[in-house]
């Protein structure tokens, strides 16, 4: 099949796009390259840089695609609570145009990559999917506002739609030619294994007073390759007239921050010290998934579930490409 992949040149887009053409699929990708990479997109892709906003591109790419991942997308929590109409602009407003393009082209499929931040703080964990969705964020609540479109869409034009809500992801391609490079990097496992790398000797974790057993957040950890796999299991589903749903994506088991990065330690046998700093703003204390809804219906199984597993493949990744893609040729 034909996809159009929004956001195929970032660091889930990136592993994405390679499992669909390892799959066979014809593969399109639209990246701002903002926050992506094009060094990042396996060369049997075609890239396009453009905007979802953009109906003129959206109108020359969309003809002929079976189906449309969007994962394009504002990720930051922390910046989205200082800039909300940012992320409400480019996670909402913008990917309206998407949706009205996808109708009138026929294209009547949709996976959406969402998150498991449009539950705030639960009430039950694990999660499942039909938790009330209270987010706590504006990132959280841009990603909720555009699922609330897509159901309003299916009603009305009949768009099987998937909506993916996943936990926090990690690890890199396992042979380390694709990985995480953000700039800023937020996102607690690369940050560790940065410093690490780096030689620094102190690192920071956001809170001690959560209430957790340890005290730091606690979160659900889902190897990139694996979400990817769950990606594409669910682009064939719909892209071949299968109906759409939503699904949580993670382990069903959580890992405080102190455990990652003492795992991070473990695994890359370095150490560093530990400074508890103040409590990142809109951070929920727990989010764990149950995802036996995608093993039911998608068929999907973490096959790389492991921690260790996770920081090995995103120590080969960080260890090898210091600067990330900056200075990567793949």
């Amino acid at each position: 099949m034909r996809f159009l992949v929004t956001g195929g040149a970032g660091y889930i887009g990136s592993i994405t796009v390679r499992t669909l053409l390892d799959a066979g699929h014809e593969v399109i990708v639209l990246d701002t390259l903002e926050k992506g990479w094009r060094e990042a997109v396996d060369r049997r892709a075609r890239v396009e840089a453009g905007d979802v906003g953009d109906r003129k591109i959206l109108d020359w790419l969309l003809p002929g695609c079976d189906a449309v991942m969007h994962l394009a997308g504002y990720i930051e929590v922390a910046e989205s609570q200082a800039d909300p109409g940012r992320y409400f602009e480019n996670n909402v407003s913008k990917p309206l145009t998407l949706l009205r393009a996808m109708v009138d082209h026929g294209v009547g499929a949709l996976v959406f990559s969402s998150t498991a931040a449009v539950y705030g703080i639960p009430a039950v964990v694990p999660i499942l999917e039909d938790a009330p969705t209270l987010p706590v964020n504006a990132y959280g609540s841009s990603k909720l506002m555009f699922e609330q479109q897509v159901e309003w869409f299916a009603a009305a034009h009949g768009l099987r739609a998937v909506r993916l809500r996943y936990f926090n992801v990690a690890g890199a391609w396992p042979d380390g030619t694709l990985g995480e490079s953000h700039d800023p990097e937020t996102h607690i496992i690369p940050r560790v294994l940065r410093a690490m790398a780096d030689g620094q000797e102190r690192f920071e974790v956001f809170g001690d007073d959560y209430p957790t057993p340890d005290g730091t957040c606690v979160r659900d950890y889902i190897h990139v390759c694996d979400l990817a796999g769950a990606h594409r299991l669910a682009l064939e589903r719909v892209g071949s007239g299968g109906e759409g749903g939503v699904f949580n994506l993670g382990n069903g088991r959580g890992y405080s921050n102190l455990e990652v990065v003492r795992a991070c330690a473990r695994v890359s046998g370095r150490e560093v010290a530990i400074d508890i700093g103040p409590r990142r703003a809109g951070d929920p204390p727990v989010l764990v998934a149950s995802h036996a809804r995608a093993q039911a219906e998608l068929g999907w199984t973490p096959e790389r579930g492991d921690l260790d597993t996770m920081i090995e493949d995103a120590w080969r990744w960080h260890s090898t490409n210091p600067n990330g893609y900056a200075f990567c040729r793949i």
